[in-house]
């Protein structure tokens, strides 16, 4: 498995850690790769990552809430910030996302992630409680 676009075991530790308090969402900067081999490209190849794993989400009580292609940098580095798509996917816990991504059949279609991504930011990130401002 490859280590620059999979969470490490430090990580997934900090993850379940914290206090299972509700919803998640997990936000997916994704930079596809040219060719991800077998004649498909990054995106192909993500396209049949995500189709594999829609039925898992929704089955684990999750959804996807947002996907779409980036547009203009306004703040930041070009080069450093040049992502092809960003994803947001809801999971009703941390525990459930961490549940699937150890599931046998998402490991199987985890392939094609791994196939398809050059590089990639994930992020879980949760509601400020009471909506609150910052």
């Amino acid at each position: 498995m490859r280590t620059d676009i999979n969470p490490g075991r430090e990580a997934f530790a900090e993850l379940l850690a914290r206090a299972d308090e509700g919803p998640v969402v997990m936000l997916n900067l994704l930079k596809f790769r040219d060719d991800a081999g077998d004649g498909e490209t990054g995106r192909q190849a993500y396209n049949r990552y995500a189709q594999a794993i829609g039925p898992m989400i929704e089955e684990l009580g999750g959804r996807t809430r947002w996907i779409g292609d980036t547009g203009t940098l306004l703040v930041g580095d070009p080069q450093a910030q040049d992502w092809d798509a960003i994803l947001l996917v809801e999971y009703p816990t941390r525990r459930a996302f961490a549940d699937m991504v150890s599931r046998p059949d998402y490991l199987a279609a985890h392939e094609h992630r791994e196939r398809a991504l050059e590089r990639t930011l994930l992020l879980q990130t949760h509601a400020v409680p009471g909506g609150a401002p910052f």
